[in-house]
């Protein structure tokens, strides 16, 4: 990954996702939960967005930090991402133990709209964000969509944005084709500790 472009890091780094098994991405996953409670002010946070996995493609399972804050009744609302018609934006809605979801076209959980109030990108104090890698500058690769980059464009000054993924990778020095439109992580979260930037 000499030249670390986000397709080459993209291909490699799923590949090498996609090759884990289930009782990793758990074990891991297990990790996760634990280092954010452990790093961050978790219990102050009025609003926290959480992304929903797609166990197929490994992602991390944030159900256990969903059901970790559910279980403890920390005064933390959550809420999750849902893609909207247009097929390049997101609107969040709230997720409680109650709310029902569906898959969405690419298979991944949502909340179900009508059962859910809507939740203003404005209100998060952290946004949990999926990403394959992250440069030193807090750059991150994702999928490709651009959906995270223009809803964290739309948060508040104050808000944190924590990448999370399964895998310890360093962050790599740097990101050749970063958009001006790309928006910087604050922090990234992996199975054995926190980077920040």
């Amino acid at each position: 990954m000499e030249d670390f472009t986000k397709a080459k890091i993209r291909r490699a780094t799923l590949a090498r996702r996609q090759a884990m098994s289930a009782a990793e991405i758990a074990q891991r996953s297990q990790q996760l939960c634990k280092q954010l409670f452990q790093h961050f002010p978790v219990a102050e946070w009025r609003w926290l967005h959480v992304f929903l996995p797609l166990a197929r493609h490994n992602e991390p399972d944030t159900w256990l930090i969903i059901q970790r804050l559910w279980a403890e009744k920390l005064d933390v609302r959550l809420a999750a991402p849902v893609v909207q018609p247009d097929g390049i934006s997101l609107k969040h809605y709230e997720l409680t133990p109650n709310t029902p979801l569906q898959d969405n076209r690419w298979g991944i959980p949502e909340p179900v709209v009508v059962a859910a109030p809507e939740v203003s990108a404005a209100a998060f104090d952290a946004v949990l964000v999926p990403l394959l890698a992250v440069d030193e500058a807090g750059h991150r690769v994702g999928y490709g969509g651009g959906f995270y980059d223009r809803f964290l464009a739309q948060c508040g000054s104050n808000t944190s944005f924590i990448g999370v993924s399964v895998l310890d990778d360093a962050p790599v020095a740097h990101i050749a084709d970063v958009l001006p439109t790309d928006i910087p992580l604050h922090a990234y979260l992996t199975p054995s500790g926190v980077w920040r930037f």
